[in-house]
């Protein structure tokens, strides 16, 4: 394991410790890390609507994005396990956090590393962002930046 991938993937597990999921126990934090080496984290907040949760990944961007950061983003790393188990298998971000990963890799300019992990345990699987989303449709789509 990288010492990125490392720093990464304990930062989301320190994000996780926050997560609000009353609703399905399954705690999930991600971490940032932008360009000048600083990291973001974020983690699940749930809703008695259901549809109006929020995913970690998007937690994290959004707040990278207020604060006006969106273009460095440089990898991320997740992890994901129910709530008091140690579950040790690689959770990977959804279809729609890919999908908004994607955003902030194609205004970077860059094919993002993503980490993932378990809530606990030393297993990490790596990936380009485009493994995850292949044929993603983004800003370059709509000619906001350069293919």
């Amino acid at each position: 394991m990288t010492d990125q991938a490392r720093t990464l993937i304990e930062a989301a597990r320190d994000a996780a410790k926050n997560a609000y999921a009353p609703y399905s126990n399954f705690a999930v934090g991600a971490a940032v890390l932008l360009g000048d080496g600083t990291v973001v984290t974020g983690a699940n907040f749930e809703n008695a609507s259901y549809g109006l949760s929020l995913c970690a990944e998007t937690v994290a961007l959004a707040t990278v994005n207020a604060q006006g950061r969106f273009r460095d983003v440089v990898a991320i790393g997740v992890i994901g396990g129910r709530i008091g188990h140690a579950d040790t298998a690689p959770v990977s971000p959804c279809g729609r956090c890919r999908q908004i990963i994607n955003e902030a890799a194609q205004l970077g300019g860059c094919d993002l590393p993503v980490y993932c992990g378990g809530a606990t345990g030393d297993r990490i699987a790596t990936y380009k962002l485009s493994e995850l989303l292949p044929h993603a449709f983004g800003p370059a789509d709509l000619g906001l930046v350069d293919r």
